[in-house]
């Protein structure tokens, strides 16, 4: 019925018959040679013979967005235009078009079928390469933080406390002052020689476990190495500062650890303010000069610096480009 109706023309290998997204208006037959539709979106392109018919959703619904692309595949390709033929059909011969639609729609449903399946593959793909990005990103940022923190305490390392610094540079501090406490633990040497490195390591997480509970939720305790710890802290003034100082040296003082026997654990503090434009390089020496070490004084005294060192009003800036390198 079909092949009887509308008008054949040649086309060349290669010649387009419609592009994907134009206007719809013809429905073709193949009389001879191939024609390809080519999909996208993942789909595999059709390969179609002569007899087999593509574009009938222009004479079933009108003009529309074509889905494909139709291109002639082979020498010696013909297609007929069925657009006007197929309403002359319509009106002679309407039983044999009412199976051709029945058979049609069949064939519609089943693409369209086809295609939900293929959207639904596409969106399981999705949903596992979007899992795999969350795992990937969750596994960076776990080990950009194994990266910035000590392995034995857990506190963060020098490249952690230069990261908070960067960071810090961008935040306000309020009515609060930026400062620093360096921390020393006394005769750490002396701990290692007589109780062994297990016991030193001991001492190591006791203390660091002080500095992380004097710590608030914006500041930051930090191991810079060895038995050397810092705090960088918000204090509203020099009293504040020395008052927590205080209180550090007597909780580290009331520890009790039975790797170390009868000796007693304390630490030597120094604090400054970290205002200075000197940058990192210059706060740590502030902080370090205003230490009182145990030579000076009794172990045991608790001891702190009536006046931390004041710096000068400044701005922060990074220390990457004086003091410490990063570990």
């Amino acid at each position: 019925m079909l092949a009887a109706a509308g008008i054949s023309r040649a086309v060349l290998p290669g010649e387009e018959l419609f592009r994907r997204g134009e206007a719809a208006q013809s429905m073709f037959l193949i009389d001879t040679g191939e024609v390809r539709l080519g999909f996208d979106d993942g789909l595999a392109d059709k390969l179609l013979g002569p007899g087999q018919y593509f574009g009938e959703l222009a004479v079933f619904i009108g003009r529309h967005q074509r889905f494909a692309r139709a291109v002639a595949e082979t020498p010696w390709c013909a297609v007929r235009d069925l657009w006007g033929a197929f309403q002359t059909l319509v009106e002679r011969e309407p039983a044999h078009v009412a199976r051709f639609m029945q058979r049609s729609f069949s064939y519609l449903v089943a693409g369209e079928h086809q295609l939900v399946q293929h959207l639904k593959r596409r969106n399981e793909d999705l949903m596992q390469t979007l899992d795999t990005l969350r795992q990937t990103r969750t596994e960076l940022t776990v080990a950009q933080q194994l990266v910035r923190t000590d392995d034995l305490t857990g506190l963060a390392n020098r490249r952690g406390l230069y990261r908070y610094l960067d960071e810090l540079g961008r935040q306000t501090l309020n009515d609060l002052k930026l400062a620093l406490l360096l921390v020393d633990i006394d005769h750490f040497k002396q701990i290692n020689d007589r109780s062994g490195h297990l016991a030193g390591d001991a001492a190591l997480r006791a203390v660091a476990e002080e500095v992380r509970r004097l710590a608030g939720p914006l500041e930051l305790p930090c191991r810079l190495g060895g038995d050397e710890f810092a705090l960088v802290l918000r204090v509203s003034d020099d009293g504040e500062l020395a008052n927590r100082a205080l209180g550090l040296m007597s909780a580290v003082r009331s520890l009790r650890l039975p790797s170390l026997r009868e000796h007693r654990l304390s630490v030597s503090i120094g604090g400054a303010f970290c205002e200075d434009p000197g940058g990192w390089s210059n706060w740590y020496s502030q902080a370090d000069r205003s230490c009182t070490k145990p030579s000076a004084r009794a172990a045991t005294t608790g001891a702190w610096p009536a006046e931390p060192v004041a710096a000068t009003a400044g701005t922060l800036r990074s220390p990457r480009k004086d003091g410490f390198e990063p570990a």
